[in-house]
C-alpha cells in the first residue's frame, strides 16, 4: 500500500509539470498582452517599453525557465491589468467558487443517490421509469443551456430570483442548479447500474434470509457495497465539474468565483493570473483525483489485497 501510495504521488507531480507547462506555453499562444494593454494612442516607443517592463522581448524558453524558476520560489508575479499579487487575486476568488462547489455537490448528492436507488429497486416499476428520464433529461441538457433557460424563466419573466452576484442565498439556487444538473443525470445512473450489480448478490440473499427490514438489507448491504463502485465515479464527477462546469456557470452568473476570473483573465490576455487560475484549478483536480484513488484502494478489500500482495 505505501509503495502505491507513493506511485500516486510521483504520478501527481508528472502531472502537474506537465500542466504548468501547458499553461504556460497556451496562454503565450494566445496573443500578445502589450496589444490589449496599449490604447490606439500608445507610441511604437511606448509600446517597445511595455514590452521591456514585462519581459516579452525574452526569448519564449527564457520566460518559460524564468516562469518555472518564480513559480518553485512562490513568486506568481503581478496581474498585468490591476497590478496586484496574483496570489492574492486568485486566493479572493477561491472561497466563492468552493461555496459553490460545495452546494453543487451537496444537491447531487442528496437528489442523484435516491433516485438512483429507486431506479433500480422498482426498476420494472414507473417509479423507476420516472427516475431514469430525469437522469436523461440532465444529459441532454448542458449545464449552460440549463443556466440561460432558468435565468429567462426565474429571473427575467417571473422576477423570483436574482441573477449576478453571490450575497443572498437566493443567489445560490440558480447557478447550483446548474452546476449540478449533469452531475445529477450521471451519478443516478451509476448508483442504478451499481445498485443493479450487488441487488442479486448472495449477501443480499442471505440478509433477507436473517430476517433484517428491507431497508437495512438495502441500505447497510446494498448501497454499502455498491458505494465502493461509485466512490471512483463520484470523484471524476467533481473532479470534471472543478474543471470545467464552475466556468461557464460562474461567466453565466457574475459569480465571483475562479471561473469568472479564468474567463475575464484570458479576455485581457492577463497571463499571470491566468497562468496562475489555472494552476490552481489543476491542483484541485489533481488532489482530488489523487485523494479517490487512494480511497479506493483502501475501501476495496480486493484491491486491497492485490497491493499487499
Amino acid at each position: 500500500m505505501l509503495s502505491y501510495t507513493l506511485r500516486t504521488l510521483v504520478r501527481m507531480a508528472l502531472t502537474f509539470f506537465v500542466i504548468v507547462t501547458l499553461v504556460f506555453f497556451a496562454t503565450r499562444l494566445s496573443g500578445n498582452a502589450i496589444d490589449f494593454l496599449a490604447g490606439e494612442g500608445m507610441t511604437q516607443e511606448d509600446r517597445e517599453i511595455l514590452i521591456r517592463y514585462y519581459e516579452l522581448d525574452r526569448s519564449l524558453w527564457d520566460q518559460y525557465f524564468a516562469f518555472l524558476r518564480a513559480f518553485l520560489d512562490g513568486n506568481f508575479g503581478l496581474s498585468f491589468i490591476e497590478r496586484r499579487p496574483v496570489i492574492q487575486i486568485v486566493t479572493e476568488r477561491l472561497w466563492p467558487s468552493a461555496q459553490l462547489l460545495l452546494s453543487a455537490i451537496g444537491l447531487t448528492l442528496v437528489v442523484s443517490l435516491p433516485l438512483g436507488m429507486i431506479a433500480a429497486i422498482w426498476r420494472k416499476h414507473w417509479l423507476g421509469s420516472a427516475a431514469m428520464v430525469v437522469a436523461f433529461l440532465g444529459y441532454a441538457v448542458p449545464n449552460f443551456i440549463l443556466a440561460v433557460v432558468m435565468v429567462l424563466v426565474f429571473a427575467y419573466w417571473l422576477n423570483w430570483l436574482p441573477v449576478v452576484g453571490n450575497g443572498t442565498p437566493l443567489h445560490f439556487i440558480m447557478p447550483t442548479l446548474a452546476m449540478s444538473g449533469v452531475l445529477i443525470a450521471a451519478l443516478t445512473r451509476f448508483t442504478r447500474n451499481a445498485m443493479l450489480d450487488v441487488l442479486g448478490q448472495d449477501f443480499m440473499r442471505t440478509a433477507r434470509a436473517k430476517g433484517l427490514p428491507e431497508r437495512a438489507v438495502i441500505l447497510r448491504h446494498g448501497l454499502r457495497n455498491a458505494s465502493i463502485t461509485l466512490l471512483s465515479v463520484i470523484g471524476l464527477q467533481i473532479a470534471g465539474l472543478a474543471a470545467s462546469g464552475s466556468v461557464v456557470v460562474e461567466s453565466i452568473f457574475a459569480w465571483p468565483g475562479i471561473g469568472d476570473l479564468l474567463v475575464s483573465s484570458a479576455i485581457r490576455r492577463d497571463y499571470p493570473v491566468l497562468q496562475f487560475g489555472v494552476i490552481t484549478v489543476a491542483i484541485a483536480v489533481i488532489l482530488i483525483n489523487a485523494a479517490i484513488d487512494l480511497a479506493y484502494a483502501w475501501a476495496d478489500p480486493r484491491l486491497r489485497h492485490q497491493l499487499k500482495g
